[in-house]
């Protein structure tokens, strides 16, 4: 984990006063905001997923202007004075750095001015009241951020097991597949994954399931509509999917824990910001787990859970970036209400 130079500064006179693209952009969906400096949404727009490492930069890159378009022509305008992109696949500092030059040589800042961040930032602003605390996003996969006014962050690699990382959906189906198939052949401790897992697929065994994933019959696309079955299972108090889930909330806090330290939030009452399919979801033994393990490390932590749309955070770092008050950030809340 690393921080990073101070970027929650109230802009220059170049952008001061000047409309805000926000840019939220995950694996999945991307959506766009054309933001005046008094906090009124002057156009949207929506695109496809952002998936540079699949497509290359400069088409994934491409797919986001399919997006801003349609908002800059219901804003009336050709560009803004600054840029908010929150982009997943942004996970390391070089990589925010190249996406940010690629945004630039769009023109879409009239002065040149792009801020790139990791899409988990995006759903930190969106939760708390001022740029301070720690957001945990857990969908399909796992990343962590904090952030404070004086522009200090802490955050994650987040690209997978080489970087440390243990969760997220597709990870839970894996575990989830991996006890499954132990249980049945013998391995592993019983557990009622086995018959769960293929039942779920219209499938009568593991070893059936095991066969459909290998051959392509069951898409491995499709191994994320597992992580549903995990928490069933657990929720109907299967020792082992238990143990899974059990394991994410001590992954969550641990991440959170790591960033409050880090920014040195543990002594003060701090947000501690939960989004992402998984955790937006609330499983009850997930929701639960993970607020009992805050409690004994991280006393002061306040966590929240945050539904809203993450371009409002994007559209919320914009409006800091550019120096505009505290009306302006309640007017954006109200819209995106």
């Amino acid at each position: 984990m690393s921080g990073s130079t101070p970027s929650q500064r109230p802009g220059p006179p170049a952008v001061a006063g000047r409309p805000v693209l926000a840019i939220d952009a995950g694996n999945s969906k991307t959506d766009v905001a054309v933001v005046l400096a008094d906090g009124r949404v002057a156009g949207t727009g929506r695109g496809g997923g952002f998936q540079p490492p699949k497509v290359g930069v400069e088409a994934a890159v491409d797919a986001l202007a399919e997006a801003v378009a349609p908002a800059f022509a219901e804003a009336g305008v050709t560009s803004v004075g600054h840029v908010s992109a929150c982009l997943a696949n942004a996970d390391l500092p070089v990589e925010e750095a190249q996406l940010a030059e690629a945004l630039r040589r769009r023109g879409w800042s009239a002065v040149d001015s792009v801020e790139v961040r990791n899409d988990t930032f995006a759903l930190l602003r969106a939760g708390v009241a001022e740029p301070r605390g720690v957001a945990v996003v857990c969908g399909a996969g796992i990343n962590c951020v904090g952030m404070r006014p004086d522009g200090r962050t802490a955050r994650f690699p987040a690209i997978g097991k080489i970087s440390g990382d243990w969760g997220g959906g597709l990870g839970l189906a894996e575990e989830a597949l991996w006890f499954g198939a132990r249980a049945e052949d013998g391995r592993g401790e019983p557990t009622e994954l086995a018959h769960a897992l293929p039942r779920h697929f219209g499938l009568d065994t593991m070893s059936a399931l095991i066969e459909a994933l290998h051959l392509g019959h069951v898409p491995a696309g499709r191994c994320h509509e597992l992580t549903p079955v995990l928490f069933a299972t657990a929720q109907e108090g299967d020792p082992v999917a238990r143990s899974l889930v059990d394991r994410l909330a001590d992954e969550v806090v641990s991440m959170a824990v790591v960033a409050l330290r880090r920014l040195e939030l543990l002594d003060e009452e701090t947000p501690v910001v939960l989004g992402g399919g998984i955790l937006a979801a609330r499983h009850p033994r997930l929701d639960s787990g993970v607020r009992e393990r805050l409690a004994e490390r991280a006393p002061k932590a306040v966590p929240q859970v945050v539904t809203q749309r993450p371009v409002l955070g994007s559209a919320l770092l914009g409006l800091d970036r550019i120096g505009a008050d505290a009306d302006a950030g309640q007017r954006l809340r109200k819209h995106f209400s």
